[in-house]
């Protein structure tokens, strides 16, 4: 893995050859691109949250709650942020997390985005609402590191077939978002009427599943309209409850690990469920208006969970610093999501592979500065409470 330093001077080196650096190195031109680049329905669907985005705006605001303290005099020219989850290592703590209907946002959508992750060796997860198929993904792939993200249906049956084809085709995990089982009131999304998949957008793995092509009277190529209100009908499941866990369990021998806990004794309910890990998320403001933020919560479930299953934090991760700070509060793996996406809207693959190249490098220089070599020594003691915070 290149170092931050090696990237600065690769960037640096083109300004002197006249050839400065197009892509955007902070997030307010990031967005501010993809938006230029996207119809406005896609720029919104993507960035939009629930209700007034105030979740949304918290989670950047818990961030400023906590300083970095760097400590100096410390020997960090040979650095190592390598970490190991679930059996095996990852060369940097950091996954892309499940962002669903890629399509609207790249022609190439979640093609484009897992063949930059399997250069980088950076974890993809794949969205169950992804506008490419399960198997397509992995075929892109190879033999690079993914995650394959269940939204479970109404009907176990499907929820299983996907499981039973995310293992087949090489996924090393099972991600299972539980705070989507109906969707937010989401004001950007209702003001223009727009939801892709009632046009069909980001339903590729049902389309190609048998067991839901087997509940519709003609083939999704046929009748697409009818086997969208099969989706509708079919997607959100509102009475899934811990005991549906063991059904999960019986179709796959893949780590399960459960996305979107904000409550501690959520944590230590999913510990006794016999889960392999736990990802702290609000699913980035999009579900419950007015909700904690990730990274308080972060706080309070790793107290809750402590070293017996891996925690993973997504949710406002912007910089290399916010991405330091969860690290130091006890996220084993950080997820980004829209950034990742604004980088497909303007580049595609090589967008996607620039932006996760820029956050490593400036990652690696934060945690070096910090007086860091590797993620052991980051903890709590890293950051001393702001203010107010």
């Amino acid at each position: 893995m290149e170092t931050g330093m090696e990237r600065q001077l690769e960037l640096y080196r083109k300004g002197l050859f006249g050839m400065p650096e197009g892509f955007p190195v902070d997030y307010a031109d990031l967005e501010s691109a993809a938006r230029d680049a996207l119809k406005p329905e896609a720029y919104d669907y993507v960035a939009g949250s629930a209700g007034a985005e105030r979740t949304a705006a918290a989670n950047a605001r818990a961030f400023e709650k906590w300083a970095i303290v760097p400590r100096y005099l410390r020997d960090v020219a040979e650095r190592d942020w390598s970490v190991e989850l679930l059996g095996r290592k990852y060369p940097v703590p950091v996954y892309v997390a499940p962002v669903g209907v890629q399509g609207i946002i790249h022609p190439d959508g979640e093609l484009a985005t897992a063949r930059a992750c399997a250069k980088l060796g950076v974890p993809f997860t794949l969205s169950t609402v992804a506008s490419y198929t399960i198997e397509q993904v992995a075929e892109a792939m190879g033999d690079a590191p993914r995650w394959f993200q269940l939204y479970w249906s109404r009907n176990h049956e499907v929820a299983g077939s996907f499981v039973r084809r995310a293992e087949a085709a090489g996924y090393s995990a099972l991600v299972v978002t539980v705070d989507t089982y109906m969707l937010a009131w989401r004001p950007r999304d209702l003001k223009r009427a727009y939801l892709p998949f009632m046009h069909g957008e980001g339903l590729a793995n049902y389309f190609s599943d048998p067991v839901f092509r087997s509940m519709l009277s003609a083939p999704p190529e046929e009748d697409p309209g009818s086997a969208v209100l099969q989706f509708a009908a079919i997607f959100g499941n509102p009475s899934l409850t811990w005991d549906d866990l063991e059904y999960l369990r019986g179709q796959t021998a893949l780590p399960i690990l459960l996305k979107g806990l904000l409550h501690p004794d959520d944590a230590r309910e999913a510990l006794r469920r016999g889960v392999d890990g736990v990802i702290v998320s609000n699913h980035g403001g999009r579900q419950v208006d007015g909700a904690v933020p990730a990274l308080d919560a972060l706080c309070q479930i790793v107290e809750a969970v402590g070293d017996r299953v891996p925690v993973l934090f997504d949710s406002g991760v912007r910089t290399g610093a916010d991405a330091l700070k969860a690290i130091a509060l006890g996220a084993r793996m950080i997820g980004l999501g829209r950034p990742v996406m604004w980088a497909l809207a303007i580049e595609g693959e090589a967008g996607v592979q620039t932006y996760l190249r820029n956050f490593l490098a400036e990652l690696d220089l934060t945690l070096a500065l910090a007086g860091h070599r590797t993620l052991h020594t980051v903890g709590k003691e890293t950051l001393w409470k702001t203010e107010g915070g």
